[in-house]
């Protein structure tokens, strides 16, 4: 039964301790998440929080335009390919770092050269790995190699490489281990916004950058700071947006955003991201559960799943069913592939033909969103197929994923916000340990895709690829997120597709 609008208003009141007030007022924008901030790098935390933080403390050499779906300069101002492998920029004069020094050609060097240095064990390799290294031509130009044509190169300037001053890692403490100790280093960008202070853990505190160049892609910032708090219960989330402690969050659940939209009290937004969810199968019984090794099987799983209703009545409204093993926002990412709609008695039908007129048992796999697992468990219980919930820490989950240890595993992706194919279809199906496959058609496809700058040469090859995974069920895509936004009426704020919110755009009404 669920609880009326007042008691769930008066839980969350009672949730925490009325605290300070930090709004419109002070003119501090407080947010919060459940995860703790321990090291203030967009390299070596890898949280959804750091992309945030990222953008609001450091710049990129370009931003990517949600509206046009183009490139815009920001530390650089303009730039020219050299063939498929080599790109000159330009850049942007008279900008400095938040400890008051100039940034040029130097920094974007030394920045790219670190990331390029596998020695230095940047975490997410599939980010930085496709650049060669950088070289100077003078104070305000500097030249990026690539290994290879890389389409996505943009893309990951835009989202993923942050310019850091020159020499920023050289002085960090060194452990018994001989590893750097990323916490030892302060966090020091161009961004419209700077650290403050900052406790493990805890919160982070940001301020406006008054020095932060003009003309920029990002604007001019104009709250005057900006409040990371980690809590860790979402009801006292929930109850501190209500009293005014928080001005905002995200990935409210559907249940609750609705009830506090009721209130009026805050404003609540639902908006699609780039971030699918998954069902990926054991197809060579490695798990010692060979159930999905037969098609037929992996097909019954797929009529017996009604995505939509997980889609709408769970996730949201921008939700959507997908198809493909891809965004439909994600360019090449064509939906017109073989399709598994909602139907039991053909997944019924299929069981009895595969050998299990009265289904069986196996070990299902999940780490977020709870209630949508347990949707897809309900609706293959429906058709006689029993499955074992085994609820795992996403890294623990990942582990055995790669080991090939789970017969089904409900997993996500949000491609680092990338809007191609190539940083999702081609991490998944292209032989590594992520593959659950490991065909080899895929793989040749996907290269094809990968290394040409022809879009519609890449088009055609990532079709290729998508209509053999849908035609084997290797995945089951399931639909794409949609994320609840609450924030304050006090608040300017406008969400977008790429998951990445521009808190440094957010201006008091």
């Amino acid at each position: 039964m669920k609880p009326t609008k007042l008691v769930l208003c008066a839980a969350l009141m009672g949730a925490v301790a009325l605290p300070a007030m930090a709004d419109k007022a002070s003119d501090t924008l407080n947010w919060a998440t459940d995860k703790e901030v321990a090291v203030l790098d967009p390299y070596f935390s890898v949280t959804r929080e750091l992309v945030i933080m990222g953008h609001m403390g450091w710049d990129g050499l370009v931003l990517y335009n949600n509206e046009t779906g183009e490139f815009d300069p920001l530390l650089a101002t303009s730039w020219t390919w050299d063939g498929n492998t080599a790109v000159e920029f330009d850049l942007r004069e008279g900008v400095v770092f938040h400890d008051g020094s100039s940034f040029d050609a130097d920094d974007v060097v030394y920045t790219i050269n670190f990331l390029a240095d596998e020695a230095n064990a940047v975490p997410a390799q599939s980010v930085v790995s496709w650049m060669k290294g950088a070289t100077k031509i003078d104070q305000y130009k500097v030249r990026l190699e690539l290994d290879e044509p890389f389409p996505n190169a943009f893309a990951y300037l835009s989202n993923e490489i942050m310019i850091m001053p020159e020499g920023l890692y050289d002085g960090a403490p060194v452990a018994a281990d001989g590893t750097r100790d990323l916490s030892g280093v302060n966090p020091i960008g161009t961004g419209p916004y700077k650290v403050a202070d900052i406790k493990a853990g805890d919160y982070v505190l940001w301020e406006k950058n008054d020095a932060y160049f003009e003309g920029g892609a990002k604007g001019t910032p104009e709250i005057g700071k900006i409040n990371f708090r980690t809590i860790k219960e979402s009801n006292t989330q929930l109850a501190e947006l209500m009293t005014g402690g928080l001005d905002w969050a995200w990935d409210v659940p559907q249940e609750q955003a609705l009830r506090l939209e009721e209130s009026g009290q805050v404003q609540v937004v639902n908006e699609k991201t780039l971030r699918i969810s998954y069902l990926a199968f054991d197809v060579n019984g490695s798990s010692g559960q060979d159930f999905f090794t037969d098609r037929k099987v992996r097909a019954a799983v797929a009529h017996a799943i009604n995505r939509e209703a997980i889609a709408k009545e769970l996730v949201g409204p921008a939700s959507e069913v997908i198809h493909s093993a891809c965004h439909p926002d994600q360019f090449a990412c064509t939906q017109d592939v073989t399709k598994y709609e909602y139907d039991p008695e053909k997944a019924k039908a299929l069981l009895a033909e595969a050998g299990y007129p009265d289904g069986f048992e196996f070990d299902l796999y999940g780490y977020r969103q709870r209630e949508f697992t347990e949707a897809v468990i309900g609706d293959l219980a429906a058709v006689g197929i029993k499955a074992n919930l085994n609820w795992l820490q996403y890294r623990s989950l990942l582990g055995l994923v790669q080991d090939g240890k789970t017969p089904i595993n409900h997993m996500t992706w949000g491609s680092s916000s990338i809007p191609d194919v190539a940083a999702i279809t081609s991490h998944f199906f292209s032989g590594s340990s992520d593959d659950p496959a490991k065909d080899p058609r895929t793989a040749e496809a996907l290269k094809r895709g990968d290394t040409s700058v022809d879009p519609e040469v890449r088009k055609a090859a990532y079709a290729e690829a998508l209509q053999i995974i849908s035609d084997e069920l290797y995945w089951l895509p399931m639909f794409s997120y949609a994320k609840y936004y609450v924030f304050s009426n006090d608040l300017e704020f406008t969400p977008t597709s790429d998951e990445i919110p521009r808190l440094y755009e957010a201006k008091w009404k």
